[in-house]
Formats: structure tokens, sequence, C-alpha cells
């Protein structure tokens, strides 16, 4: 297979790689590894998912391997007169269109976003670019040219892509092509050891054993004793015994199997049996991978049946909370002809699903008590593991063991079992307020009248925490509630300082309170739905709150960022704190300096709840009139 020339159509069409495609050469090729044999891992890993997609697309379609044979392989071939290695696979090849689509743009979604996050500091951004899988695109680490010819399995007609990396490709007609694809990599002459079959030997055992298509070398032409040779054990590594299977094995596998450069943060290799029978290896990421947020939420379980491939995201293997893990499942127990829709209903799926979700919560339960450690895995994983809590009933109480949160009371990680075992006399809800950063929210005026009496709150600062809470979930018997409505709560809780009788107001002063709302509420008119004194400010004068079982304020917020009708025009109740100077002197008020003050609380309760004031001119003209009086 020595051969690299193809006969191909002069009629070559240019094309110029997508923006995001070009950035991210750059940074691969001058950046990104200082270990550059990891590009034959990456191309490996491809031409195995190649060859496992023809091998089930074949038990549907057997006339797809009739061209090539069903007996699958990896080649690769060193020519060190031309300076070339080539990797071959008889896999299930590509078309002319998804040639330029796989190798000339970036189809995944979140990449765009993902790039744009980068810094620009190479340093700082070569640990979050590792995350994401660059796989073919490593191949210019060592080639200064890399062509691609490649036939679909079906079709009649194969292509020839051809790029330096430099910014454009061509694609052009190639006639005569094998079924599957060949990579052909001019090395640079930096990197011509990689043209050494003892570095292909070493690269190939040390990444790629635990593929279970075979990786062969081809016999270099002009050598003595030259023969065909396979470098890998080919066998599937999730079937091998523990035993016989090295950390260094599973962490490479979990590499290919993933997409991914990090160290898994948990390993779990078990086989099922009784009932239904299956294997699973699954792995935990240790970092946040770059697609976690993906709007689509796809799980990133394969699945086998008698290690034959089904589908890399079959809906109902995995819960959609666990998508962050890696990894594979396969039984003999499954159908191996029917579709993938089919197969998602098929009631014994939920039963390995089961199975598998109970063994990975148990294993993660049993590294809670390592903090640093779990700490990792929450700082990564932990928004999405939460999603759990609104969509699996069944494993709720289990997922709030483990959930972590931030409160008010403390500078770490929280478990709720350590919060119940800090709540005050009389409190008999564990409360929350929702926002988008926990700094922030911990200096909220929400918050004044909790802390004035030590009582703690949970700062929840991710999406999902607006859907969860109000789902009737509890714990340890005790409901969750936001502070924005517990404004009552705080009379029957008693602070560590409080006297145990409260003041009396006296009359005059409760009727002056009722002047005052009825006042603000005539002013303020449609801008607010309400107005209250409320008792849980100590330092603030007014703060907004949304009514018992209402849209909380955050929500609102985001529903209007994405466009959601839902969002807009909820209205907010204002709340005053009668102990403040600001609201005594407010009471002595009145005329247009009465309306500018009043407007002018509104707006700050606003700015402080991250809203915009609704209208900015009004605003300053209101705050320079104020200024005025005030400078006198």
């Amino acid at each position: 297979m020595s051969d690299t020339a193809t006969k191909v159509n002069p009629a070559e069409q240019k094309h110029a790689f997508q923006a995001e495609v070009a950035k991210l050469l750059d940074l691969v090729v001058h950046s990104l590894y200082s270990n550059t044999e990891i590009f034959l891992r990456e191309l490996i890993s491809n031409s195995s998912d190649a060859c496992d997609r023809l091998r089930y697309a074949a038990i549907a379609e057997p006339k797809l391997v009739e061209d090539g044979g069903s007996t699958f392989e990896i080649h690769l071939d060193i020519d060190k007169t031309l300076k070339t290695l080539t990797v071959t696979d008889n896999g299930v090849g590509m078309s002319r269109d998804e040639l330029i689509a796989n190798l000339g743009t970036i189809a995944k979604s979140g990449t765009s976003e993902f790039l744009k996050s980068l810094s620009g500091d190479k340093t700082k951004d070569i640990s979050q670019i590792g995350q994401f899988g660059v796989g073919f695109y490593s191949s210019f680490m060592v080639a200064d040219k890399v062509e691609v010819t490649s036939r679909k399995a079906g079709d009649t007609n194969g292509h020839l892509w051809t790029s330096d990396g430099k910014g454009t490709f061509t694609v052009a007609d190639a006639p005569d092509t094998a079924r599957g694809t060949k990579i052909v990599l001019h090395i640079k002459k930096d990197a011509e050891d990689f043209l050494d079959p003892h570095r292909l030997r070493r690269i190939v055992k040390t990444y790629s054993d635990h593929i279970a298509i075979p990786v062969i070398l081809d016999p270099i032409a002009g050598e003595k004793d030259a023969k065909v040779e396979t470098l890998n054990s080919a066998s599937a590594l999730w079937m091998r015994p523990k035993a016989e299977i090295t950390a260094e094995q599973y962490k490479e596998f979990y590499h290919h199997v993933g997409h991914a450069f990090d160290e898994p943060w948990h390993t779990l290799h078990f086989k099922a049996e009784g009932a239904i029978e299956y294997t699973a290896l699954l792995f935990v990421p240790s970092t946040k991978p770059f697609d976690l947020f993906n709007p689509e939420r796809k799980t990133n379980v394969k699945l086998y049946v008698n290690r034959v491939f089904i589908s890399d995201s079959l809906e109902g293997l995995m819960p959609r909370y666990l998508r962050f893990v890696r990894g594979i499942v396969d039984s003999s127990d499954l159908p191996l002809n029917v579709s993938r829709e089919i197969l998602q209903d098929n009631p014994l799926l939920k039963k390995i699903q089961n199975g598998i979700v109970k063994r990975l919560l148990k294993d993660i339960k049993e590294r809670v008590e390592k903090t640093e450690e779990y700490t990792k895995f929450w700082d990564a994983l932990g928004a999405v593991f939460k999603e759990g809590l609104y969509e699996d009933f069944e494993r709720r109480d289990d997922l709030l063991e483990l959930a972590r949160f931030r409160t008010s009371g403390a500078d770490g990680w929280v478990s709720l079992k350590d919060y119940v075992g800090r709540m005050k006399s009389g409190q008999d809800a564990i409360y929350y307020i929702t926002g988008d950063d926990a700094g922030v929210l911990k200096n909220s005026p929400q918050l004044e009248g909790f802390a004035a009496k030590g009582i703690e709150v949970l700062l929840l600062t991710d999406p999902i925490d607006e859907f969860w809470t109000g789902g009737g979930v509890t714990y340890d018997k005790k409901s969750f509630k936001a502070v924005v409505q517990s404004g009552e709560d705080l009379d029957k809780i008693k602070g560590a300082d409080e006297p145990e009788k409260k003041e009396d107001k006296g009359a005059a002063a409760e009727q002056a309170e009722k002047d005052l709302v009825e006042a603000l509420k005539k002013t303020l008119g449609d801008s607010v739905a309400d107005v209250r004194v409320t008792n849980r400010l100590t330092g603030s004068p007014v703060v907004l709150a949304s009514d018992t079982g209402g849209m909380s304020l955050h929500l609102a917020r985001m529903l209007k960022q994405h466009g959601e009708n839902a969002g807009l025009g909820v209205k907010k109740i204002l709340e005053i704190n009668p102990k403040h100077a600001l609201i005594k002197r407010l009471m002595t008020m009145s005329g247009a300096s009465f309306d500018d003050a009043a407007f002018l609380l509104l707006d700050q309760a606003r700015i402080v709840e991250g809203e915009p004031v609704t209208d900015p001119a009004a605003f300053a003209k209101r705050l320079s009139a104020a200024l005025e009086r005030a400078l006198g």
C-alpha cells in the first residue's frame, strides 16, 4: 500500500476554510501540543469509528460491504522516499459533501462560542483547547500537506481533499478509489522520526492498543525481511478482565471513546449478570466538556450489541443530566437487527439505564468524603448534575445528598446535611435566592433580614435552579423557599442577639406607614404590582419582591433575555424598610419631590436586582433634580 499517487480529475474546486477552522488550525499547529505524536491516535480513532459505523449500517444493507469486504482493517504505510505516512481504513468513507463539511467546517454546536471564549493568551488557552477534540486537524502538526482520498460505501465515485492547512483546501474527483478513507501525510522535515517503524509501533501500543480494529503496519519498500505486522491487540478493551487492564490503558481508551484530553475523574468498569447481561466501561471527566451545555443535551455513551457498534448517543441509554459521562455499554441481550428508534423503546434498555445509574451514583457517593476530589467534580459538572433534581424524581433524594451549594454562611461548597445542621430555632424551611453571580447575591438587600438573624441562605446561580426548587422538593422533611417570598417567616425565627419582646411602634407610626404605602401605590401606579412594608431589610430602604407562587425576578429576567413573552411585563412588589432614614424622610414629603423620590427608589431597587431602569432619561432628570435640592 505504498502507492500514494491517485488519478484525479484535473478540474479541482478550491475552498476556504471556515474562520473557526482556520483559528483552530493555527492554535493546534503552533501552540497546542508539546506531544505531537497524538496526531496518530486521533487518525486511528477516526478510522476505527468509520469501520464501526459501516459494520452497523451493513446489518440493514449487506450490499454496503460487498465492495471492500466485511473484514475491517486500518493500515499504516511508510514511504521513506516520498517522506509520507499513510493511514487507510475500509470503513464507511465520505462523500464529496461530507469531505467539505467534515474537513473544512466545524459543524459541532457550541464550537464557535467555545473559540470566542478563548482569551488569546496561548499559555492559558492550551488547557481549555485540550478539552476540544481537534481530531483530524492535529495532522498539520507533523505534515505540511495532507491528502484525503475517500469513497463512501454504496457510492461509485471517490474524491480527493488536499490542503497545506494555511487557509484553503481543494476537492477533486478521484475515480478508481477504494471504499473507505486514505489519509496521506507529507511529513515535515522536523517530524521525519514519524517515518520510523519502531516509533509507530510504540505509539500504537501506547495510545491505540484498545482499538478493536486491527492496526496493521505494511511492509516498507526496500527494507530487508519486511512483513505485514499487526501493532495492537485488536480486542475490545471492555471485554477484557479488569485485572489485565492498566490505568494507562483505561486513560487512553477514555481519550478515544470520549475524544477527550483530560484525566478521567472516575472510571467504572463492571459486568452485570442475571435477568439481563451487559458490560459497561464508563468515565466521568475531570474537566468540563466543551459541549456540556449544547441545547441538544445529547448523551455520550456508545451502545454495542455483541461488540457491534449501534449508536454513539442512543436516547434512553443514559439520563441527560449524566451527559458528561463517556464510555460504552455492550449487551448480548438487545436485538441487533432493529432500528435505533425501535431499540430506544425496548424495555430492556430502561433496565440497563437503571443499573448503570445506580452503580454510577453509588461510586460517586463513595468519593464524597474526599472533599478536594469531590470539589473538583462539582466545580466542573455540578451545574448539569443538578438537572437530575428536576428530571429524575425516582433518584431525587440520592441526588440531593450529593448536591453541593454556595451559601451566605460559608466560603466553600455546602451540603444540605450541613445546612440543615445549622438551621435556627423556629426555621422550618431551606431558604434560597436565585441570580447570576454568587458574590452579588451574597450582598443582595434581599438577604439583610436573614443575615441579621444569622440565617444561612443558598445562593443558586444555575438556570436549572429556577425549576427544581419550584417542584415541591423537600429535604429532611423541609421545603425549599425563596427569600423574596419569605419576609413573614422572619418573625417566627429567633436570631442570636434578638430581644424576646418586639418593640411597639405605636398607633401613630403604624398609621404613617399605611399612609406612605397608599401614597406610593398612587404615585407608582402600574409600575409595580403592590407596595408593602417589610421587616427583612436592615440597611437598604427598598427591595423588589415577587408574590408567593409567582414567577421569580431572576426567572422573569432570564425569559426576557431569551425573548420569551412570559418574562415580559412581570410586575414586581416594592417592599419598603420603615426604619430607614430615607423612608422616614419620604413620610414628610409631598408633591413633585415625593414623586421624584418614589420613582428614584423604585429604579434603585431595579438596579440592585440587575435590571435596567425603564426610562433612563426620566431617571437622569429626577436624579439631577434631587441632587440640586440636596446641594441647595
